[in-house]
């Protein structure tokens, strides 16, 4: 997998921030990519694998009635678990994942594969986006790590 972790390492580094992880459906992966790169300790500060409804209200402060509203796989839940990354870390944007990785948990409006990413700085509105992936359990997770690295670079470039 060819992932931007030198530009995003670079780019943290050159605007003196550092970056949190709140990941549901990777289970840690977005952070053990990032925690891959030799130095990433100048710019990572922290993940949360917030895999529970309970612990992603616990640690990241998500509400109740948003999980019981939309749902852990949603716009909301993953805007809620990014503002809560950078609401309970040092730092200055994080990423969120929550997804269906399957092979099976999908339904017709949230299929296997489907996974809500979301992008929060501070002083900027929160990002959220939904893809649609596919393949086994092991390549949903892969493709959304890329994607997750990739808005991270998106939003240091914008």
């Amino acid at each position: 997998m060819q992932l931007p972790l030198m530009d995003i390492a670079e780019k943290l580094q050159a605007k003196k921030c550092f970056i949190a992880t709140a990941e549901s459906c990777t289970g840690g992966w977005i952070a053990q990519e990032i925690t891959a790169i030799p130095g990433s300790s100048a710019w990572f500060d922290c993940g949360f694998v917030t895999y529970s409804n309970a612990s992603k209200q616990r640690a990241l402060g998500v509400s109740k009635d948003t999980l019981e509203q939309y749902g852990a796989v949603s716009a909301e839940v993953v805007a809620e678990m990014a503002e809560g990354a950078l609401n309970n870390s040092g730092a200055h944007l994080s990423v969120a994942t929550s997804g269906i990785a399957g092979p099976d948990g999908g339904s017709k409006e949230k299929p296997v594969g489907t996974v809500w990413f979301a992008w929060a700085e501070q002083g900027k509105p929160v990002r959220a986006k939904k893809y649609c992936f596919e393949g086994d359990r092991e390549s949903v997770r892969k493709q959304a790590v890329s994607v997750a690295l990739e808005g991270i670079l998106q939003n240091l470039s914008d």
